[in-house]
């Protein structure tokens, strides 16, 4: 008699490839490398059935990397790649690897779009604001005054913020989270899996030959506390050196505001609460700038039926003999 024995469950270690992991030694990519790799046997994942897709770049070396299926694509089209991919075989989990370059700048069409459709897929965007595999050269994302090679006076041009380009694509959750901090990317990564429909998930990486320290100005260990804010649905939204600093809707500008608890008679419940539903708020995080902190984790969650089950659901999905497809409708005879 045969006895069928259960699947051992996979470690971190049995999502990585035997191919040697070629970016700068250390570069934000391999923490990112290891939070997702961590992902994947935590929740308990096959190989099988996981593919990365991406672009150019960096980042987009990601699927060489992993021992699962992949596509290393065009430049900026992993998402339409990606669509495909899921929607020839929903049973497949798919995430998409893109950068700040990739995934804003020539792909930034494709990107509105696949947020905008909703297709189930978890996307990962690493943004160090800087083009790093060709050299440097200004982003989407560079501040002004960035000096790179095609800014040699320093970039004009406003940055776009990947978040809020997300939120006004209509990406349904939208989330951040910081390279070097493990325990929490982890988490994030781990609700855009949960998440049916398109995922986003910025991840601020140090790019520390073109762009290092880019960052530091809230993810230094020594301002952290006091230049970061992680949001969670349901809680406060309160940072700083014994969390006595907060977020209060001033609604005379109807923006955010900084406010120290116990300070010209602020108490806790004018703090606003995180509501990772709420579009509007989401969209006011988002845009928070210095000296207000920066906020991580997930800043929307508002699920909606993903595309690819609208697709098999209303009957799109093509099936059956390509021949028959090609001459359905009208034809004619050269």
């Amino acid at each position: 008699m045969t006895t069928a024995t259960a699947p051992v469950p996979l470690q971190p270690k049995d999502f990585a490839s035997d191919q040697e992991v070629r970016w700068c030694p250390g570069c934000g990519d391999y923490a990112i490398l290891k939070a997702v790799q961590k992902v994947l046997a935590e929740l308990g994942a096959s190989r099988e059935n996981t593919v990365f897709v991406s672009g150019i770049g960096c980042s987009s070396r990601f699927p060489y990397y992993m021992s699962t299926y992949g596509f290393h694509t065009v430049h900026g089209r992993a998402p339409a790649i990606a669509t495909g991919v899921k929607l020839a075989n929903p049973a497949l989990d798919v995430w998409v690897m893109t950068g700040d370059g990739d995934g804003l700048s020539i792909g930034g069409n494709h990107m509105l779009h696949v947020l905008r459709r909703n297709v189930d897929l978890q996307i990962i965007l690493f943004n160090n604001e800087i083009y790093g595999l060709t050299k440097g050269q200004y982003s989407p994302t560079s501040r002004q005054g960035t000096r790179s090679p095609t800014s040699p006076a320093g970039s004009i041009e406003r940055p776009l913020s990947a978040a809020t380009f997300a939120l006004g694509a209509g990406g349904r959750f939208v989330a951040r989270g910081i390279d070097t901090q493990q325990g929490p990317l982890v988490e994030v990564l781990k609700r855009a899996h949960a998440n049916r429909g398109a995922s986003f998930v910025e991840v601020f990486q140090n790019c520390l030959v073109f762009n290092d320290g880019v960052f530091d100005g809230f993810t230094d260990r020594k301002v952290a506390e006091e230049r970061q804010i992680h949001v969670e649905h349901g809680k406060p939204l309160l940072y700083g050196k014994g969390r006595q600093k907060g977020l209060r809707l001033n609604p005379a500008a109807l923006t955010l505001e900084t406010v120290t608890l116990g300070e010209d008679g602020v108490t806790l419940d004018q703090v606003m609460v995180h509501d990772e539903t709420n579009r509007t708020l989401a969209g006011m995080l988002a845009a928070l700038e210095g000296p207000a902190p920066v906020a991580l984790g997930v800043l929307y969650c508002a699920p909606v039926t993903s595309f690819t089950s609208a697709v098999y659901a209303g009957g799109e999905a093509v099936t059956g003999e390509l021949d028959a497809l090609l001459r359905q409708g009208k034809t004619w005879e050269v």
